[in-house]
């Protein structure tokens, strides 16, 4: 197989989608001739006062049903060509049309008069087009293939080596017989067919470069970021040595190793260990969040819903019962031993995400719901609250990089609005859906309240 995709373009989505692009703005085109060369031929004498020999109409009726019949063939399977520069791909299917193409349009000329016909500047096009998609070396062979058929057909037909088909109507006298005109009609065909070529083809090289070197530019920044993403790893992970030091030490002296304690220091011993697990938990996540970010891959595992949400909900309920923030859990599963596959560790940090906005910026004395349900094959995490809300104007912008509501800005200031657009990341890695609805089914007056709702697929 003739492989004509350069290396940098191997992986490039963008690249192949622009040639499938172009490939079905031209099947589109050839429809529109079809029916154009149709509409000619059933109006031609009539509003042209043009008259066709029997030889030339049915001549036309098979080009345009031999253009209709390839051209459904090419709009049927290109639909199933592959991404492969090994394979026949959707470049080798550009090449095949042009040659349909070219060898219908010659045969058009050829039917319509030879060098008196208008239908050869179509031909310039082709080269132009072909110039952009197409390798050097494949377009100059096009480009000497057409130059030789024209002349091919001027000459033969000037030497009446074959029937000259003129269309009568069109020009009041024929040239085709005439030298000069012949001649300097041919000259400047092939001199406009070879400028066309050699400059199109030019310029598609010089944008192909800057693509490349763009497309290298990108692998340089990628590299830069994994290089940074590995360094912070490196730094986080060697915050955990004195970290868990500190948790040894707190361990060491709560079990009361070195002696008895006071109940007072007791208590505050125990609740900085708590704070030193919440740490090292923070220091693990960001490690698992900074490996998949680099790794671009999650872990699989059959894991229970019910006890991720649980955990999650069990992080905020402190923070919740400072507010006052009722946290009501329903499980509405049909059958409570459906399971799903996916990374356990993020899909909770997900939810508790969720969860943790709702909190965090919910009103004292609020309701959280959280439920788990299912559907056909999908398990549902809905996560519910009467807070804020979310103001309808930004919804399209809430799972964006960087994005805070308005009205949460003026509530709490801290926030770098990364968390829901870290969510829809993860959920996208399992092929999951996030939705959201603002105001939500418990909204109250002044409380519109928001519900995100996270559906995985169960198989």
């Amino acid at each position: 197989m003739l492989k004509l995709i350069p290396d940098w373009a191997t992986h490039d989505e963008e690249f192949w989608l622009s040639i499938r692009r172009r490939n079905l703005w031209f099947i589109k085109l050839r429809y529109a001739t079809v029916f154009v060369l149709f509409i000619f031929l059933l109006t031609h004498k009539l509003f042209l006062n043009i008259e066709l020999t029997n030889i030339q109409t049915n001549a036309l009726i098979y080009i345009a049903t031999i253009i209709l019949i390839y051209n459904l063939s090419f709009h049927y399977f290109r639909r199933y060509l592959k991404h492969d520069s090994n394979a026949f791909n959707p470049l080798h299917l550009s090449i095949l049309q042009m040659v349909m193409d070219l060898i219908m349009l010659l045969m058009m000329v050829y039917y319509s008069g030879g060098v008196d016909s208008p239908i050869y500047f179509f031909l310039i096009f082709h080269m132009i087009v072909g110039s952009l998609i197409l390798p050097g070396i494949i377009i100059y062979s096009f480009a000497a293939a057409v130059i030789t058929a024209f002349w091919g057909i001027t000459i033969g037909s000037y030497f009446n080596l074959f029937e000259h088909h003129q269309i009568k109507g069109f020009l009041q006298a024929s040239n085709y017989q005439n030298f000069n005109y012949v001649l300097s009609v041919n000259i400047v065909f092939a001199m406009v067919i070879i400028i066309t070529v050699v400059l199109a083809n030019y310029i598609a090289k010089q944008l192909y470069k800057k693509e490349q070197q763009l497309y290298s530019y990108i692998e340089k920044l990628n590299q830069a970021e994994q290089e940074k993403t590995k360094y912070i790893l490196g730094i986080v992970h060697e915050l955990k040595t004195p970290l868990n030091a500190l948790h040894a030490y707190l361990d060491i002296v709560l079990q009361k190793f070195i002696g008895p304690l006071d109940e007072v220091v007791e208590e505050k011993l125990i609740r900085a260990k708590r704070r030193s697990d919440e740490a090292i938990e923070m220091i693990n996540t960001v490690l698992k969040v900074s490996q998949m970010k680099m790794m671009d891959a999650i872990s699989v595992e059959e894991f229970e819903p019910a006890e991720i949400t649980i955990s999650a909900i069990n992080r905020h309920e402190p923070f919740a019962k400072n507010k006052s923030i009722q946290i009501s859990y329903f499980d509405e599963r049909k059958d409570k031993t459906i399971k799903v596959k996916g990374d356990k560790f993020l899909i909770m940090i997900a939810l508790s995400n969720l969860i943790g906005n709702a909190v965090k910026y919910g009103f004292e004395n609020g309701i959280v719901e959280i439920r788990i349900s299912n559907s056909n094959d999908w398990l549902n995490f809905e996560v519910c609250d009467n807070g804020p809300g979310i103001p309808e104007k930004e919804h399209k912008n809430i799972f964006k990089d960087f994005f805070r509501a308005s009205n949460i800005r003026k509530m709490v200031s801290e926030g770098a609005g990364l968390g829901l657009s870290f969510v829809k990341q993860i959920i996208d890695k399992h092929n999951g859906l996030i939705t959201f609805e603002s105001p939500s089914r418990l909204k109250e007056p002044n409380k519109p309240g928001t519900c995100f709702k996270i559906s995985l697929p169960i198989k």
